[in-house]
């Protein structure tokens, strides 16, 4: 049992580590921090884990934003190259199901992420369920998709719309 659990904590350090190195090696532009200088030029998930984890447990890419060093450029626009956060965490399809019974945590999550306020929340679920097939057109409709539907559909609607301008 201890073995296990052990083995669960390492997994969570690990992925916090990975995570924290994500965030550090994405901000401040592409090879920003001594973990990208260290591994320039290698591929693959060693090299990568290697310089994420460098960068986000040194701090050096923090360092590197503010003083304009460590290859790191705060000019350049932050970009993401993965799929959408809803089909990553594994979440459309239980939003979908809390849609259509018009509540429900993945629901509340959404619209939590969504930027909804608490007091908005309830009208937010009731508009998505009665909008329910428009959201979700087809079978497949990926995360993208959802998104992009949901907020169309929240700007149509007087109390919502305010949430659905999303930033240049």
């Amino acid at each position: 049992m201890n073995k296990q659990l052990l083995g669960k904590g390492l997994m969570v350090a690990v992925l916090a580590s990975m995570s924290l190195g994500a965030h550090a090696a994405a901000a401040g532009g592409n090879g920003c921090g001594w973990g990208n200088m260290l591994f320039e030029g290698q591929s693959g998930m060693a090299p990568h884990f290697l310089a994420t984890t460098t960068n986000g447990t040194s701090g050096n890419a923090t360092f590197g934003m503010t003083s304009g060093t460590n290859g790191c450029d705060t000019s350049v626009k932050l970009g993401y190259g993965g799929r959408s956060m809803l089909a990553m965490n594994g979440m459309l399809e239980t939003i979908a199901e809390d849609m259509a019974q018009g509540q429900g945590e993945a629901l509340d999550a959404y619209a939590t992420l969504l930027g909804i306020e608490a007091q908005d929340r309830a009208h937010f679920a009731q508009v998505t369920q009665q909008h329910f097939g428009e959201i979700f057109s087809s079978q497949g409709a990926t995360g993208d998709q959802v998104l992009a539907a949901t907020l169309e559909v929240m700007s149509r609607d007087d109390r919502l719309a305010r949430y659905a301008k999303q930033p240049a």
